[in-house]
């Protein structure tokens, strides 16, 4: 639905622009064994095939930035004790050490599933739900914003005519029956075809 553009934005937006960067991360899409060495790095040797220096995480890159916490809902539980105290301390200890260290990260969490739902099923912690939706923004699917769409196609089909080298235009009837389908792939959906269509 856009939920990383709406994070870009309000990095880009904010003071913290200049003062660090806006990091990515997919809680669904890591290992559930390898999050937390991603998420608050490790010290040299503290596991087998560790890097003998260690590693910063996510926290210690965006310090003074943002850090975009998508699908937030597939952060498992032990994991949850941990991110609820980062947030309460504002203190990360890396993997295998003993020592803590300050951090300043504004958080962004999102997420496709219903939170409120899990929290009622023992899924997610209430305490890191109530901790995390301070500013709640609910993003639309497409199918509900469909005065977006002819935006989006003009976008897509300029960006992937100047990387393919094309000169591809849409014509009316196609935008007016792209912007009727539901796109139960969101922009997602939407700027696939548009390649595909372009190549």
């Amino acid at each position: 639905v856009g939920k990383d553009l709406v994070a870009r934005i309000i990095h880009e937006a904010s003071p913290r622009k200049e003062t660090g960067v806006f990091v990515k991360i997919n809680c669904g899409a890591i290992p559930a064994e390898l999050l937390e060495s991603e998420l608050f790095g490790y010290k040299g040797g503290a596991f087998t095939g560790a890097n003998k220096e260690g590693k910063a995480g996510y926290f210690e890159i965006a310090d003074k930035g943002t850090l975009f916490l998508d699908e937030i809902g597939d952060l498992p539980l032990r994991l949850q004790v941990k991110l609820l105290a980062v947030i309460q301390d504002q203190e990360i200890t890396r993997v295998g050490d003993v020592h803590s260290k300050k951090v300043d990260v504004r958080i962004i969490a999102a997420t496709n599933q219903d939170l409120e739902s899990m929290v009622k099923k023992g899924k997610f912690r209430e305490d890191l739900f109530y901790r995390l939706n301070v500013v709640p923004v609910f993003i639309p699917p497409l199918r509900e914003r469909r005065e977006e769409i002819p935006f989006l196609l003009a976008h897509f089909v300029s960006e992937y005519n100047r990387k393919y080298k094309t000169h591809i235009r849409l014509s009316k009837e196609a935008a007016e029956i792209l912007s009727s389908y539901r796109w139960p792939g969101n922009v997602r959906e939407l700027e696939n075809l548009l390649v595909r269509a372009v190549v």
